[in-house]
């Protein structure tokens, strides 16, 4: 394979300082790598805006999906019932894990391009008393929409429900004090806005929830509590943990600290996403999700003309250096663009510019 930018919403396009870290082995079961990895614990939580006394970080093995569901089965009990927000593929996916775990739940969708309504969730609530628990996609990475947990957190918390939040795609990459949004669990994975490669997740979680939820875990590797009751003593994972992968998240955080935080970090980003939405538009590009609405994570742009060939259109892009993502959409014909990873203004430059040049070439 060639080497090209990854403008995707992870895996990402990493710097080599993070991929060199993979390259010395390591032995799960030695202090020194127990140490690093208590290190990301508390590293994470700093970047949350929050403090051991309430809120304690576990690393789960696997992919984002795999860490989702070890919340919702871990922290939705029996007697639970939670209300799943939907605008995109992922709000969906979550309605899918709580199916098959057999968990009482009820969904609440809008449109892919639109906001859920703080209060719409209120009035869900309100009706419905069973109702224990709230969970919502931050950023859905269907559409590149940022969702307003500032809002709906404080209708739940408010009502005194219980706040997951999916954000897999916006922590890191957007600043959060999770403590203001009244979120209870917080999930994200290595491979997205810190920078590092895929291998594990993580949930940020209130340390009153977490105790809540002995033995409540319906799956022993997703076993969230357990993971977090050997976690905290010394570091040690339960289960065989991705060294190389943890590695290299350890120095993505050191980066992330060095590029000057989490919000020199979203000023990239955001920068990023402002030259891809206005220069596309000028090549007739439109964006999907309005403006006020955007994440500064992932776009999603809808063809440019009948009969465009996304085929032809992406394998042009990788043959100049650049892959992009295909839409998600069912009924509108769309593709995605990253803004995140290891990508700078001059690289968005250089894609529009490659992209201008296909457009005249693709009209001749």
């Amino acid at each position: 394979m060639n080497n090209y930018k990854l403008l995707t919403p992870g895996p990402l396009t990493t710097t080599a300082t993070v991929k060199q870290e993979m390259l010395k082995d390591r032995c799960t079961w030695d202090d020194d790598y127990k140490s690093v990895t208590q290190t990301i614990r508390k590293q994470l939580l700093e970047l949350a805006q929050v403090t051991e006394t309430d809120y304690a970080t576990v690393l789960m093995q696997g992919s984002g999906s795999f860490v989702v569901e070890s919340v919702l089965t871990t922290a939705v009990g029996e007697e639970d019932k939670v209300l799943i927000i939907t605008n995109g593929a992922y709000g969906e996916r979550i309605v899918e894990m709580a199916k098959v775990l057999k968990l009482q739940h009820a969904v609440y969708s809008v449109p892919y391009n639109e906001p859920p309504s703080p209060l719409e969730v209120k009035v869900l609530l309100e009706n419905d008393a069973t109702i224990t628990h709230v969970a919502i996609v931050h950023c859905e990475t269907t559409t590149g929409i940022l969702n307003p947990i500032h809002e709906i957190g404080s209708v739940v918390k408010g009502l005194d429900k219980t706040f997951i939040v999916d954000a897999m795609s916006s922590f890191g990459g957007v600043p959060m004090d999770l403590k203001a949004l009244g979120i209870d669990y917080l999930i994200s994975s290595a491979n997205k806005c810190i920078q590092g490669v895929p291998g594990f997740g993580f949930v940020i979680a209130k340390i009153k929830e977490l105790e809540k939820c002995k033995e409540q875990a319906r799956s022993v590797a997703l076993d969230l509590y357990n993971q977090w009751e050997v976690m905290k003593l010394d570091g040690k994972w339960r289960f065989t943990s991705p060294t190389h992968v943890v590695a290299a998240f350890a120095k993505a955080l050191e980066e992330l600290v060095e590029e000057g935080g989490i919000r020199a970090r979203y000023e990239r980003y955001a920068n990023n996403n402002r030259i891809l939405r206005t220069q596309l538009q000028a090549l007739g590009f439109n964006a999907y999700i309005s403006e006020g609405l955007q994440s500064p994570i992932i776009t999603t742009f809808l063809f440019p003309y009948e009969g465009f060939s996304f085929d032809h259109f992406y394998n042009a892009m990788k043959k100049a250096g650049f892959v992009i993502y295909p839409g998600k959409l069912t009924d509108v014909d769309t593709f995605r663009i990253g803004n995140i990873g290891d990508i700078h203004e001059d690289d968005m430059k250089s894609l529009c510019k490659v992209i201008e040049n296909y457009m005249v070439v693709i009209k001749k």
